[in-house]
């Protein structure tokens, strides 16, 4: 990368700051645990004073595809049948029912949910109820998609309780939701009391803002804007002098 910016675009001057932190710097935090939650993969990042603990990095391949896909599963199971261009159409229309009415269950036993219809963008109508909540559900139990490994709370449990014991009540107490799959209802709720059972301290779970997916980009602007900020750069002289190489030295990259 660094070598593209000078090479290619023969910028003067560069930063690299780990997504997460940015996102962290956004909600004007500099240490806490990021949970990630995007379209294809899902993150937990420990950053402690803006550096990211690369070693208790931890992933989740399950994210907000899988959930489109799954309300899919769900309504064809029901006996739904719709009229779709291509299976990317398909895909597109089922996930703006999932954007607009699911929501996680805080109980998933015990929830029971309003039958709501609602106009797909193409005119088609649907009616949803249990699924609403059903097709969150693989965020906490991902055995529902036949998938092995933990759930979102233990994978920010396990990540937590990889840091250092003095600096976890820290991160318990700012757990940043980031990404547009966090976007869903009752998310961090259902989190708060999950990572509250398993690690038995007090947990907080931070929700900023509704449009939580353009968070890193916020938070880019405003560390961009600090007269601080510049103390971080690689020029394009020591870069000349040291070649790529410099990012490695100058930075702590996390590896994802």
């Amino acid at each position: 990368m660094a070598q593209m910016m000078f090479e290619t675009f023969y910028v003067p001057s560069m930063s690299v700051v780990t997504q997460a932190a940015l996102s962290l710097y956004a909600s004007g935090r500099t240490t806490g645990l990021v949970l990630d939650l995007g379209e294809g993969v899902s993150h937990a990042v420990p950053i402690y004073e803006g550096q990211a603990l690369t070693d208790a990095i931890l992933r989740l391949d399950l994210a907000g595809r899988d959930l489109t896909d799954y309300l899919i599963k769900l309504l064809t199971e029901r006996g739904d049948s719709f009229t779709y261009a291509s299976p990317d159409d398909q895909r597109d229309n089922v996930g703006d029912v999932k954007e607009k009415l699911a929501y996680v269950a805080l109980d998933f036993d015990q929830e029971t949910a309003q039958e709501m219809s609602y106009e797909l963008p193409d005119g088609q109508m649907v009616t949803i109820s249990a699924e609403r909540f059903q097709c969150a559900e693989p965020l906490f139990k991902p055995s529902l998609l036949g998938k092995e490994g933990s759930g979102l709370h233990e994978m920010c449990y396990s990540s937590v309780e990889k840091c250092d014991a003095d600096i976890r009540k820290n991160l318990y107490g700012n757990i940043l939701l980031n990404g547009g799959t966090s976007n869903l209802r009752g998310i961090a709720e259902r989190l708060t009391k999950e990572i509250t059972q398993l690690a038995g301290t007090e947990v907080n779970v931070v929700a900023p803002h509704e449009q939580r997916q353009y968070s890193a980009w916020n938070g880019g602007s405003m560390l961009a804007a600090l007269s601080t900020f510049k103390e971080t750069w690689i020029s394009k002289s020591e870069y000349d002098e040291s070649g790529p190489s410099i990012v490695h030295r100058k930075f702590s990259l996390p590896v994802a």
